[in-house]
């Protein structure tokens, strides 16, 4: 991918994760990226529709920092996280992802306080890979009815 800050169009914030160890990554470079040990991945949106968008790429560095070695960094622009939001159950924006060997540990959404980031990230560079959350219609078993059920 094209340096995110090279894009020139990307908010300064956005743009500095990159000089920060960000690597901005499209959807399809994830699995690849992700492959053995953990993996921090900051999934943004536009900030002019996301305002915390800004707050979480202030915030990103200094969670790197917390916890030193501990995971590689990736960042999702916009249409990159778009394109894997389902994939990791993602339903607010901004968002923090663990993978643990390509695998989905855990999610952080929207914004937190310092604490709480610590205390999320510390249990999910803990955790064993799990299946990420659904996004969309519960699935009913044929012939079972919503009344009563």
């Amino acid at each position: 991918m094209t340096s995110a800050a090279a894009a020139g169009v990307l908010h300064p914030l956005i743009a500095r994760l990159e000089a920060h160890g960000f690597r901005a990554l499209e959807a399809s470079e994830i699995d690849a990226f992700a492959a053995g040990g953990h993996v921090l991945l900051v999934l943004i949106e536009d900030p002019m529709r996301v305002r915390e968008t800004l707050d979480l790429a202030v915030i990103a560095p200094e969670l790197a920092r917390a916890f030193p070695g501990r995971f590689r960094t990736g960042l999702l622009l916009p249409e990159a996280a778009r394109a894997a939001q389902a994939r990791f159950g993602v339903r607010r924006w901004p968002a923090l992802v663990v993978l643990r060997d390509g695998r989905y540990v855990g999610a952080v959404e929207g914004l937190r306080n310092w604490d709480q980031y610590l205390d999320e990230i510390g249990r999910l560079l803990a955790a064993e890979p799990s299946r990420p959350p659904t996004i969309g219609i519960p699935v009913r078993a044929d012939g079972a009815s919503g009344a009563g059920a």
